[in-house]
């Protein structure tokens, strides 16, 4: 029998967090996330992290594992996450796995085995100066024409992920598509997965509340300081929540549009969150007033 580990997802802003606490407390369980923003030390008001209060006593792991100028990667964040659902079972405990990225998740249960590909730097430096010359666009249709399936999944903001995807294609001659359909291995746990369900329009007014309280938390204060700190190239001030109020910052736009803008792109990534989880077919999805009592009926 393969240990049991519990998956919640979900979308930004649709209680993943207030529902992995308050399972945790009935089942003696500890938090993995699996949020691709969070590893970011400094980065807490756009990132929505919760308050050492707000923990409830709840052990969370990777959270503020880097420095926003350092380099982290889906391979670097698996293999610390399978560490920790060892450590976790090893003291007894029940790991529960939470977050919104999908890459993240889908790279943990599956086993994804990432092999060396190597680099091709020059590649991709002419890579990158086509997007900023002619636009990310033309880096996804060169990549839809190799691996469709890449490109259909690939954030259309995340332009160093596509560029990546070509770069595997042309170093090896096998798409990415091919190279993790070949990589899956034998996952060492037992992953019951579970994704929390909402109305459309609920979730897009929660989502839209949600960017209110960072304003007012003082998300334009976090951003102006991580601005003045680290170069605004490193992938993490590229992040949602981030680069509108860096446009905001820099005069683009004013306060107004920047909040509307991102509002809009926030509800846009959920939905781009909600069609990546809803291709699993292992997620049962139930709405949050029932999900963690069907967990608990699964985990007996």
């Amino acid at each position: 029998m393969k240990p049991k580990v519990i998956v919640i997802v979900g979308p930004t802003a649709s209680g993943k967090s207030d529902v992995s606490i308050g399972l945790a407390k009935k089942i003696d369980g500890e938090i993995i996330s699996a949020d691709s923003m969070q590893i970011y030390k400094e980065m807490n008001i756009g990132t929505a992290k919760l308050t050492e209060e707000e923990k409830e006593g709840i052990p969370h792991y990777m959270i503020d594992i880097i420095n926003p100028d350092e380099t982290f990667n889906v391979a670097m964040y698996q293999k610390m996450a399978v560490e920790t659902i060892y450590k976790i079972l090893q003291k007894g405990k029940v790991p529960i796995v939470v977050g919104g990225t999908g890459l993240y998740v889908s790279t943990l249960v599956n086993g994804i085995e990432f092999l060396e590909i190597g680099n091709d730097e020059t590649f991709r430096n002419r890579m990158e100066e086509k997007a900023r010359e002619q636009g990310a666009e033309v880096i996804f249709d060169e990549l839809q024409k190799v691996d469709a399936e890449a490109a259909k999944v690939i954030d259309k903001n995340n332009i160093r992920r596509a560029i990546r995807a070509l770069e595997i294609y042309y170093l090896t001659g096998k798409n990415k598509t091919t190279w993790d359909k070949e990589s899956i291995k034998e996952v060492p746990f037992d992953y019951k997965m579970y994704g929390i369900l909402w109305d459309r329009q609920i979730l897009y007014e929660r989502i839209n509340q949600r960017v209110d309280n960072m304003i007012n938390a003082g998300l334009i204060d976090e951003v102006k300081q991580l601005k003045e700190k680290y170069n605004f190239s490193q992938t993490a001030l590229q992040g949602l929540g981030y680069k509108e109020v860096i446009s905001y910052l820099d005069g683009n736009v004013t306060k107004d549009e920047m909040i509307e803008k991102l509002k809009m792109e926030t509800r846009r990534y959920a939905k781009r969150q909600i069609t990546w989880f809803k291709r699993d077919a292992r997620i049962q999805w139930f709405p949050i007033n029932e999900i963690e009592s069907q967990i608990l009926k699964d985990f007996k």
